[in-house]
This record gives C-alpha cells, sequence and structure tokens, in this order.
C-alpha cells in the first residue's frame, strides 16, 4: 500500500469500533500520512448551562481528529498528554472543522497541533498534544 492507502486504511479501521468520535457524528474529511480535517455539528447533548459547547466537547473533538493524524502510520498511537486552549465559543448548531498536524514524530513520541474553526473560519480552540506509539499494527495482517 502507498502511504495514503495506509491512511486512509487505518481511519477506516479506527472509525469501525470509535464509539465516542461516531457519538459526537464526528465525520472525517480528508486524512493524510500525519494529517487528518473533521467536522462536527455542536448538538443540544453538547452545551453547557450557558447554552455553548462545552469545553470537553471541544477537547474530545481535538483529540479524535489528533488520533486520526496520529495513527496513519498503521502503528497503534495514543493520548500521552495534551492542552487545550478555548479563544472563543461554539454555540449549539455551530459547524466545527479541526484539523491536526503532526509536527514530529520519532520513535517513542510525537508532537500535534490541532485548530478547531467555526465555519466562519474563527478560531476557537488551540491544541497540542504528544502521543506515543504502543509497537503494534492497527491493520489486521491481510490489510497492510
Amino acid at each position: 500500500m502507498t502511504p495514503q492507502e495506509t491512511a486512509n486504511a487505518c481511519v477506516a479501521q479506527m472509525l469501525k469500533a470509535d464509539a465516542a468520535s461516531q457519538g459526537m457524528n464526528i465525520e472525517v474529511v480528508d486524512v493524510a500520512p500525519g494529517r487528518a480535517t473533521t467536522r462536527m455539528t455542536v448538538t443540544k447533548a453538547m452545551t453547557n448551562g450557558f447554552d455553548i459547547c462545552h469545553g470537553g466537547y471541544l477537547f474530545a473533538f481535538g483529540d479524535s481528529t489528533l488520533a486520526f493524524a496520529a495513527n496513519t502510520y498503521n502503528e497503534v498511537t495514543v493520548l500521552a498528554a495534551a492542552s487545550i486552549d478555548c479563544l472563543r465559543s461554539a454555540s449549539l448548531g455551530a459547524r466545527l472543522t479541526a484539523v491536526a498536524t503532526e509536527q514530529h514524530r520519532g520513535r517513542s513520541s510525537a508532537l500535534y497541533d490541532v485548530t478547531i474553526t467555526d465555519a466562519d473560519g474563527r478560531r476557537i480552540a488551540l491544541m497540542h498534544g504528544r502521543c506515543t506509539p504502543l509497537g503494534r499494527a492497527l491493520l489486521p495482517v491481510d490489510a497492510g
């Protein structure tokens, strides 16, 4: 498989079992080695007492996008640490896009930046995460 085919297959494999991303109706828009773009609409269940998107959902959205980007090399990779800066609120019904981009990939860790924007391109949140590979393949043996 080409690196792009591997990335596509890995994300498809992840989505099959990712109940959290499915529950938030996260849609993978684009994927490439070390990169992923996703979309999500803020639902009533995601809002807090101020009727805006709860920060935990923004974090989960960014985390899912980061996970898709980090797992494009057919090696199971998990989040080890992350931080998020919420820049502005996202209202009920807001259509959000997250782009995760690999900044560094080594043998024992990888670093990713995630930018979450609204439909007007305004930055809603910035996230930075560090991932750790677990040393096992994501795709079944016959797929790779």
